[in-house]
């Protein structure tokens, strides 16, 4: 679980980033879980937006996202989710304690 320390260092660094996946009409199904948890695994921290027709409420899109990547949710604003995991292989963020 992050603190709210950790929690405002990963929106500090997620701010200059562009959402690299998008939730639409489809909504969230499992292969785009898995490409999520890949990306993760390669980046840490990403933003994924939320398209106008998605049909789901944007907290359940990110406690999707976030339960079958195994990731958690920094923050969720308008219609983007910030995600962040700790990498096994190639940790880049250092977290504050």
């Amino acid at each position: 679980m992050l603190k709210g320390k950790q929690k405002r260092f990963l929106r500090s660094k997620a701010h200059h980033l562009s959402p690299i996946f998008q939730v639409g009409k489809g909504g969230v199904n499992e292969n785009m879980i898995q490409q999520i948890s890949d990306a993760l695994e390669a980046r840490e921290l990403l933003k994924v937006s939320i398209l106008q027709n998605c049909e789901e409420d944007r907290n359940t899109v990110a406690e999707q996202l976030a339960k079958g990547a195994r990731a958690q949710v920094v923050q969720v604003i308008g219609n983007t989710i910030i995600l962040y995991k700790e990498s096994r292989e190639n940790k880049q963020i250092v977290l504050p304690r």
